[in-house]
């Protein structure tokens, strides 16, 4: 198993899979979502039409369309309202049904960016720790997926997941 932070452009990575840090219509957004959106092409909002909506905590799979990545696990996290309103559960689970739906299509490597902290607010150092406890938790059960590369798009992201993914190697 190689769960690495890097810091890079998601939509740059040839990984099985990349993960869309969503809102729950699935619509192109702002941020890693517009991102995305831009470098697949048109046909993704499509797709993404298709399997909408996805309740937050939870996550939806479509094609990569012009991505390097084959495929693009749309998660959708919690908008942080304090830290009182299950935001920390809710965030969990998008993790883990993301790394769930890399195992139903029997993917082997997926790319996570920092879910929930853009525009829905999360603390960037809590949700941090959650992303790597989690990811480490069910990549550890997992069949098929080993490698999980942490998308970083600033210096200050990528140091937090180092110093996370140091502190929990075991």
């Amino acid at each position: 198993m190689d769960v690495s932070a890097r810091l890079v452009d998601i939509t740059t990575l040839d990984t099985d899979a990349i993960v869309n840090a969503a809102n729950s219509s699935l619509a192109p957004g702002g941020g890693v979502c517009g991102a995305i959106h831009r470098a697949a092409g048109p046909e993704l909002a499509r797709a993404c039409a298709l399997v909408a909506p996805c309740p937050t905590g939870d996550a939806r799979i479509t094609p990569g369309f012009g991505l390097r990545a084959r495929f693009v696990i749309h998660a959708v996290g919690p908008i942080w309202s304090g830290g009182h309103a299950g935001e920390a559960d809710l965030l969990a689970s998008a993790y883990r049904r993301s790394i769930a739906l890399a195992e139903a299509n029997r993917l082997h490597s997926i790319s996570f960016p920092a879910i929930g902290t853009g525009i829905f607010g999360y603390p960037l150092e809590s949700a941090t720790r959650i992303a790597v406890d989690t990811v480490r938790q069910e990549v550890a059960k997992a069949a098929s997926v080993s490698e999980v590369i942490f998308a970083c798009i600033m210096d200050e992201a990528l140091a937090l997941y180092q110093r996370e993914l140091a502190s929990t190697t075991r």
